[in-house]
């Protein structure tokens, strides 16, 4: 049944209150306007400044009650007929008990007409004295075809204002901003669109990561989710060879909507590995790789002192990923997120956390890739390694001598230092149990050490760097080969 006939049907039940939460109170008043052709009622509308009006003719009725409630209240008690009643913004009102006994006669059709009185606000928390009354009515999102209608309205009015100037607009890139405006209100959704049209008057591919990043401000309202502007190419990552191969050969059913015939899209996968070893940059790189925007979950911001916020918290950081899908979710550090010793010093609360987390990794619909990262494997609770919680469970290993050669290359080319002469091979020979991060600072010490003796960098300076340098293979030997042993038979390796 369609949000019109379900509203009207409602009506028609004569249902006494109603309770709408929307910032978009045109479309409120619009809906209900529509409403009467299938139910004919009165409808009027209030407000704190305008008072009470009658609007369901052509015309609103300009001469409208005086603003008071309780005068708009005995106005209802009085009417002669029935009506609709959109009570805009009235709740801070409902706070005095005279207010909510005269709603509570007028709900139960104490000397009145059986009106139907609504609610309208952008958030409405009802007195206890009247929920019991109420019956919460919710505004669908708009489909595809409002989303299109809706930038053709706009590039129309772009078009209009700007001396009949028509919107530069490529087919592909306008069914992919549709697609990405999905899941959002027509006012957000048109307000974006807006900029879109506005900031250079054409519609293009170069618009989706602008798109991407107005529809995460504008929907990011708790702060427990964090854009990463910022992703990485897989042609900045040395090795990794066969989680690179695994991604693109899922790309096409990640990003196609629908997916192509019998590829189910790819739900995620989980980076164990040695500290430093690059999981984080893969995690950027996933989300390049899929060309999809990347949110990284902090769960540190979830844990609130009062009991269930917390579970409340992490419901509405993975609704508003399903909002932004199709993008990547990372979460970085899991293990520390859901560590448990089994006792209930927590009082429960990271059982709880990872119960509703893995039934939303089992149950959702919406286009979200998964990647968590973890550095301590025994931490991690069992369940979140039973096959079927991951698509694929990936182990970043120190790198070989090929990959660490790869990698200063990188971190050179990086920093527009000349390596023509430069020995690779020998550095990555003596860099043996270096991670790609200490791969890194061993360049950026012999920079300094370099810069203060006035000299170049060369082969000999990097050398020295390695010397000075103890990796953690050396100096937490134990946990890296414990760590390394249980993973290499149980996963699958990254490079």
């Amino acid at each position: 049944m369609s949000e019109l006939l379900d509203l009207a049907a409602l009506i028609r039940a004569e249902t006494p209150l109603l309770v709408i939460e929307t910032p978009d109170e045109a479309r409120v008043l619009e809906l209900f306007r529509q409403s009467l052709m299938h139910v004919w009622r009165a409808l009027y509308r209030w407000s704190v400044t305008e008072g009470l009006r009658r609007v369901d003719m052509d015309g609103e009725d300009e001469s409208g009650l005086a603003p008071d409630l309780s005068a708009t209240l005995n106005a209802m008690r009085a009417a002669s007929q029935r009506g609709i009643y959109l009570l805009l913004d009235a709740t801070p009102y409902l706070g005095y008990a005279s207010y909510q006994r005269a709603l509570r006669d007028l709900i139960q059709r104490r000397g009145c007409q059986p009106h139907v009185i609504v609610l309208v606000g952008t958030k409405i928390e009802l007195p206890e004295a009247l929920e019991p009354f109420a019956a919460r009515f919710s505004l669908r999102l708009p489909d595809a075809n409002a989303l299109l209608k809706l930038v053709k309205d706009e590039a129309r009015d772009y078009a209009a204002q700007n001396g009949g100037r028509r919107v530069e607009a490529d087919a592909d890139a306008v069914r992919q901003i549709v697609r990405n405006l999905h899941g959002m209100t027509l006012t957000d959704a048109r307000r974006i669109a807006r900029h879109l049209i506005w900031r250079d008057g054409a519609l293009g591919a170069d618009d989706l990561p602008e798109l991407a990043r107005l529809k995460f401000e504008l929907l990011n309202k708790s702060g427990h989710l964090h854009y990463e502007y910022d992703t990485a190419r897989f042609s900045d990552v040395g090795g990794a060879a066969r989680l690179k191969r695994w991604v693109e050969q899922r790309r096409a059913a990640f990003v196609q909507d629908p997916p192509p015939a019998g590829l189910p899209p790819p739900r995620g996968m989980l980076l164990l590995g040695v500290q430093g070893c690059g999981k984080s940059l893969l995690a950027k790189a996933v989300a390049g790789g899929f060309g999809v925007p990347l949110v990284r979950l902090d769960f540190g911001t979830l844990y609130d002192k009062f009991h269930g916020e917390t579970e409340k918290n992490l419901r509405t950081a993975l609704a508003f990923t399903e909002q932004l899908a199709p993008c990547v979710l990372w979460i970085d550090e899991i293990e520390k997120a859901l560590a448990t010793d089994g006792g209930d010093g927590d009082d429960g609360l990271s059982r709880r956390v990872l119960g509703y987390l893995l039934t939303w990794m089992a149950e959702r619909k919406a286009r979200v890739f998964l990647v968590a990262t973890a550095n301590q494997v025994q931490q991690l609770p069992a369940e979140l390694l039973r096959k079927g919680r991951f698509d694929e469970i990936f182990f970043v290993d120190l790198p070989d001598a090929a990959t660490r050669a790869e990698i200063f290359a990188l971190h050179l080319d990086r920093r527009q230092l000349a390596r023509e002469h430069i020995d690779l091979s020998a550095l990555a020979a003596a860099a043996d149990g270096y991670s790609g991060a200490e791969i890194e600072q061993v360049i950026v010490s012999a920079l300094y050490a370099a810069h203060a003796a006035e000299a170049g960098l060369d082969t000999h300076a990097l050398m020295q760097a390695i010397h000075d340098t103890r990796p953690l293979s050396v100096l937490m030997a134990e946990q890296v080969q414990a760590l390394r042993e249980w993973a290499l038979p149980r996963t699958v390796p990254a490079d």
